[in-house]
């Protein structure tokens, strides 16, 4: 049995000092490929973050796919010494415990050595960036199988799988690979893409044939730049293939109001006034839009009334689409089957919304709608706004607008027999008094004394009579002076 006076002349024996190596690695140790006995702390963290630096410039091969890939350097993932704290264990190594636990430490190493792994880690943080700006590029979108109608015939376009980076898992991957994989020496590392499936395909879409809802809306006194944004309106919309649990924004589909975006200057309702703003009249597409919606018994996310009545359709019938406000309408296909939306406009000026899909209602039940007003606010004053920028004689005059609050009712009948009565909305209609812009300027006092005095009745047809009459004083006036100064020209 070996005393502890024996133990201490063996270890001397092995011209092992503990005190004289307390600060260095004991023989035999290793950190991934590099010798580091005899080393001290400083010098084994030198060497090791010398020979990562010299891998900096070797090239990594992100693979994206089989055709598609990005090359980087390690530098540009920064590689790193990610376990440094196997430093501390090395040194430590032979120099704790009892002399016992020591002998026993050194004889264990002096025969079989001691190896710890070099992990590299990777910033993860520059890794996506890298993913997202370079490799993410490739990221395509699955198109769903849909539909288009040519000629009153539905056709089918089949659908295209998508490929989507997953950026999380591919930073995990190049993290893994690395650490368990890599040779240092130019690599290439798959990265993880995820497969998208599109929806549907020709079986299903070759069901959809039914009409589940339709309406039509007239606009036979529109100029011809409210003409072309409900026609620009209605082709945004037009050819839509929505399947089952889908949303459709209007406001998403339609938008930019741009001229480049097909849409022109015409009326539009702002803050109880009629002004002209691209897009005007937009809001019969979705109007008519959602009076087919209706029809089909689609679910309805969001809906909002005009601010004040319109004349296309009843109370409560209207979508009003405002982006100022955030007006929208919204609805999704609550269906079992996908839905195509068809949009079109005449040269009588009509547009129809219909609605197809696979029809599973009863052919016994029938679906009406009965909008009902519940109060009618009609203005008993008229509104007269002076603007010192017009001439006397200039009048625009914006009609009367009836306020009103209404609703809508689902009636539902089976074989002639009510069997639902539901309320579906309620409107509120704001009442604007017939209005009249009055140009005032003038360098004539008396015109403009009487002009007042006219303003002041309230009245807009005896304020048009006044201002017509004090502007065609002033033209003859105006024509008088000019006729003087010609007919007394001389010049020496």
């Amino acid at each position: 049995m070996l005393t502890l006076a024996v133990l201490t002349g063996l270890l001397l024996g092995m011209s092992i000092s503990v005190q004289a190596k307390e600060n260095t690695i004991e023989s035999g140790v290793r950190i991934g490929n590099i010798d580091v006995s005899g080393m001290t702390e400083a010098e084994v963290k030198s060497r090791i973050h010398g020979f990562i630096a010299s891998l900096e410039d070797v090239n990594i091969t992100l693979q994206y796919s089989p055709d598609k890939e990005v090359v980087v350097t390690a530098g540009d993932i920064g590689i790193c010494w990610e376990n440094e704290d196997v430093l501390e264990q090395a040194m430590s190594l032979g120099k704790q415990g009892n002399v016992v636990q020591r002998y026993k430490a050194m004889t264990d190493l002096q025969r079989n050595g001691q190896y710890y792994p070099l992990e590299l880690g990777i910033d993860r943080a520059a890794v996506s960036s890298i993913l997202t700006e370079q490799c993410a590029v490739y990221d395509q979108e699955a198109i769903s199988a849909s539909l288009s109608r040519v000629d009153g015939t539905f056709q089918i376009q089949e659908g295209q799988t998508g490929y989507v980076l997953n950026v999380e898992a591919s930073t995990d991957a190049i993290s893994s690979y690395l650490q368990d994989n890599w040779n240092y020496e130019d690599s290439t590392i798959a990265l993880v893409v995820d497969v998208d499936q599109p929806k549907g395909d020709a079986e299903v879409l070759a069901k959809v044939k039914d009409v589940l809802g339709t309406y039509t809306t007239a606009y036979k006194t529109s100029g011809p730049s409210r003409c072309t944004n409900v026609a620009t309106g209605c082709n945004h919309l037009n050819g839509i293939t929505l399947y089952p649990g889908e949303q459709v924004s209007v406001l998403d589909e339609i938008t930019p109001f741009s001229e480049a975006n097909g849409y022109m200057m015409a009326g539009s309702y702002l803050n109880g006034q009629v002004v002209e703003s691209l897009g005007g009249g937009i809001c019969q597409v979705s109007t008519t839009l959602y009076n087919a919606v209706l029809r089909a018994e689609l679910q309805v996310d969001e809906r909002s009334n005009h601010s004040m009545i319109i004349s296309y359709v009843e109370p409560s019938e209207d979508a009003a689409i405002a982006e100022s406000s955030g007006k929208d309408f919204k609805f999704t296909n609550n269906t079992e089957y996908p839905i195509y939306i068809e949009g079109y406009t005449t040269s009588d000026k009509t547009i129809t919304f219909t609605i197809y899909g696979v029809e599973t209602r009863p052919e016994n039940r029938v679906v009406e709608y009965e909008s009902e007003i519940l109060e009618k606010n009609v203005p008993e004053v008229e509104n007269i706004i002076q603007d010192p920028g017009k001439p006397i004689g200039y009048v625009s005059v914006q009609s009367v607008h009836i306020g009103y609050k209404a609703r809508l009712w689902k009636v539902v009948k089976e074989d002639g027999v009510q069997v639902s009565r539901e309320q579906i909305n309620s409107s509120n209609y704001k009442a604007v008094p017939r209005t009249a812009t009055v140009g005032t300027a003038t360098s004539n006092p008396d015109a403009y004394n009487q002009l007042q005095a006219a303003i002041a009745t309230g009245v807009i047809d005896h304020v048009k009579a006044v201002a017509g009459a004090l502007a065609a004083q002033e033209q003859a006036q105006q024509q008088v002076i000019v006729e003087d100064n010609g007919n007394g020209a001389t010049d020496g």
